[in-house]
């Protein structure tokens, strides 16, 4: 049977190994909420990069994508030198690795005929970010984080309305980008608004995909509660019924050493 740590492994973001240091462990959770900020800096670069936009955008898009990459370079070298196991590590975090090479391409900034890859190698980048960041937030899928995943949702959501907003002209308003957001998300595509641009095209395929998974795990998480539900109501009544079992037992016993005190005095006498 797989258990979540293994299929953590197996997606690249299996953390410090088995056994390790306990420093290594403090680390790691330390890093936590830093890398998780890191990894949601993907989006705006995304946006400012694929928006066919110049000048100071632009910059700003290749110096978010610096930043991405110099935090993940110093990440991955430190918690490296904290673990013990260090080939381990590098096997159950592969995904970093190829976080760090996916932001050392985007800062080549591929142009011309190179266009096209290299927006396709961005796209591929920004699933392996929020690959990385739905696992940095795992804890949250749990049948009592529903409200947290509704409220992530709802983010995601509203920044991606300004997303279609920006990238897609024939969105005239925020109203519309927001809905062409939920209906990409929701992978409902009703047709009245659709993506035009490259740009648009890719964050919309972004858009799929992220939607998809969210209201995948929202779906299963509301499915959690009314089983854990189901769980704690089953765990209660198998623990009332052992309490009686066990008064039963020491009844009895009572009884049989009664019975044994009783005969012991009918033998005596």
């Amino acid at each position: 049977m797989t258990t979540p740590r293994n299929f953590r492994i197996f997606m690249g973001i299996g953390g410090v190994p088995e056994h390790d240091r306990p420093s290594a462990y403090l680390w790691e959770r330390r890093l936590h909420w830093l890398m998780v900020a890191v990894a949601l800096l993907t989006l705006p670069a995304f946006y400012l990069e694929v928006s066919e936009q110049s000048g100071f955008f632009r910059h700003l898009g290749q110096l978010l994508d610096l930043i991405i990459l110099i935090a993940f370079i110093a990440e991955f070298v430190w918690m490296l030198h904290m673990v013990e196991q260090k080939s381990l590590y590098i096997l159950h975090n592969w995904l970093n690795l190829l976080i760090i090479f996916g932001a050392a391409i985007s800062l080549t900034g591929m142009d011309g005929e190179w266009l096209p890859l290299a927006r396709l190698f961005r796209l591929a980048y920004v699933s392996l970010m929020i690959a990385r960041l739905l696992g940095s937030i795992r804890n949250l899928f749990t049948p009592g984080a529903t409200p947290y995943l509704l409220g992530w949702m709802v983010v995601i959501m509203l920044l991606s309305g300004g997303g279609f907003y920006w990238l897609e002209p024939t969105v005239h308003s925020y109203s519309q980008g927001l809905w062409l957001a939920f209906t990409t998300g929701a992978t409902v595509g009703y047709g009245d608004i659709v993506p035009t641009t490259d740009a648009s095209r890719l964050f919309a395929a972004a858009m799929v995909v992220l939607g998809f998974a969210m209201l995948s795990v929202v779906t299963a998480s509301i499915a959690a509660f009314f089983i854990g539900e189901d769980e704690r109501k089953m765990r209660g009544e198998l623990h009332h019924d052992i309490r009686e079992l066990r008064e039963e037992v020491q009844k009895l016993r009572a009884e049989l050493m009664a019975h044994r005190e009783y005969n012991g005095k009918l033998d005596k006498s």
